[in-house]
């Protein structure tokens, strides 16, 4: 939402909402806010197709809020009268933390539950009865197994970024929640994507709903100022860290393709003096909860972020992405630097480039259908990885287990050096 100074649909709001609203400093709605507030006070089901950052979650939030205040029902134990499900905990906090935010002033009771952490206080929550229940499809089916929830009373269904859920395998336990439901609910459907297997599934939860589709009014990537710097594998750390000199880099993202590359690069930024956290799929809840809130508090300058765990994360003010390695899909480069681009907001990109990642670069720069900028003039300038070409473009194939996933390269084809240090560095700085 902006911190402007007009209502538009907010003036349908109660008043006890609306002044969580000024609380915030919220006061012009988003344009998928105000396509969506209207037809979902009116009770409509809906399909949106809108990426985050769009200000989707407020979309659906603060009409649920209002439902329930204007529906007051006792709290019964085990059966919530909204399920809003999520596919990341990530994801899950945040829409919680929203119904928090917005529901201040009412008597809205919550609780959001995902795996990674222990069941029991969620359990109890459960016991005491919620309003408004967040969930994660894992943690959800396990909790309705044991007999914890019962769906008999919901009355709107949220599914929350259902194209990322199809990617990540949920689609049986999505049929199994919506089996559960009652006929008769308001349901709403939220995809950043909406392909043939998407939209199948969006017909079998919705009844004759609003569409709703949203995209930026300026693509991401133009608001966005993008450079590459063309580095050896072994030279990132330096560079890295001598970027991270500048004062203007106050709240920073930085992306790498493996867990374990997470935990290196930001133990070596705390070894620099730059505090850092690393968040990736194998770091304890508490751990990632802990990270991402000393991340938007400014304790923690650096987040260091495999492209899974960061799904969800949604950080206003974030100064800086680094794509420390490029992604192997060039979508995903977009996804990434679109995280220093919110709610109009400018914001800058790095990104690193060693030479087993040249064609990584050539096809983020197709997808984009330009060019992006080259730094030649930064003290690790390397040669031999901007005019790579052929095997020497191409990463290395990883060896698990004593095996090597792919072919071994030909003896008498080796790579011409291993990268690990540039041999050859532009004079032209």
């Amino acid at each position: 939402m902006n911190k402007k100074s007009t209502h538009g649909v907010f003036g349908l709001l109660l008043p006890e909402i609306g002044r969580a609203l000024s609380d915030a400093g919220y006061e012009t709605p988003t344009p998928i806010q105000e396509q969506s507030i209207p037809s979902l006070l009116e009770g409509r089901d809906m399909i949106g197709c809108a990426q985050t950052g769009t200000g989707k979650t407020a979309a659906f939030t603060l009409p649920i809020l209002q439902f329930l205040a204007k529906n007051e029902k006792p709290l019964v134990s085990r059966k919530p009268r909204v399920l809003i499900l999520a596919p990341t905990r990530e994801l899950a906090a945040q829409i919680l933390d929203s119904v928090v935010q917005y529901g201040r002033h009412t008597k809205t009771s919550h609780a959001v539950i995902f795996g990674g952490v222990g069941q029991n206080p969620q359990v109890k929550a459960l016991k005491r009865g919620v309003h408004v229940l967040v969930a994660t499809p894992g943690r959800l089916m396990d909790l309705i197994n044991q007999r914890h929830i019962d769906l008999a009373s919901v009355e709107i269904f949220v599914l929350d970024e259902a194209d990322r859920m199809l990617d990540m395998g949920f689609i049986h336990d999505i049929k199994r929640v919506i089996a559960m439901l009652p006929k008769k609910r308001q349901s709403l459907f939220y995809s950043a994507t909406m392909e043939p297997q998407v939209v199948e599934l969006a017909r079998t939860l919705v009844h004759n709903p609003v569409y709703v589709t949203v995209t930026p009014n300026k693509p991401t990537v133009e608001r966005i100022n993008q450079k590459v710097m063309f580095v050896a594998k072994g030279d990132k750390d330096k560079l890295i860290i001598d970027l991270l000199k500048s004062e203007k880099m106050n709240r920073v993202m930085v992306f790498v393709q493996m867990k374990h590359v997470a935990n290196k690069v930001a133990g070596k930024l705390e070894d620099a003096g730059i505090t850092a956290a690393a968040i990736h799929g194998n770091k304890s809840q508490g751990a990632r909860t802990a990270a991402l809130a000393n991340f938007k508090s400014g304790k923690v300058r650096v987040l260091v972020a495999t492209d899974i765990a960061a799904r969800g994360i949604d950080v206003d003010n974030v100064s800086h992405v680094i794509n420390y390695e490029l992604p192997k899909e060039p979508e995903t480069y977009i996804h990434r630097i679109g995280r220093t681009a919110r709610a109009g907001s400018e914001g800058e990109a790095i990104s690193f480039c060693c030479a087993p990642e040249r064609n990584y670069l050539r096809t983020i720069e197709n997808l984009i259908k330009t060019a992006i900028p080259s730094d030649l003039k930064h003290t690790l300038h390397c040669d031999l990885s901007m005019n790579a070409t052929g095997e020497d473009a191409k990463p290395a194939p990883r060896v698990q287990r004593g095996r090597s996933q792919a072919p071994a390269r030909s003896s008498n084809s080796p790579r011409k050096q291993s990268y690990g240090r540039c041999q050859s560095r532009s004079r032209s700085r």
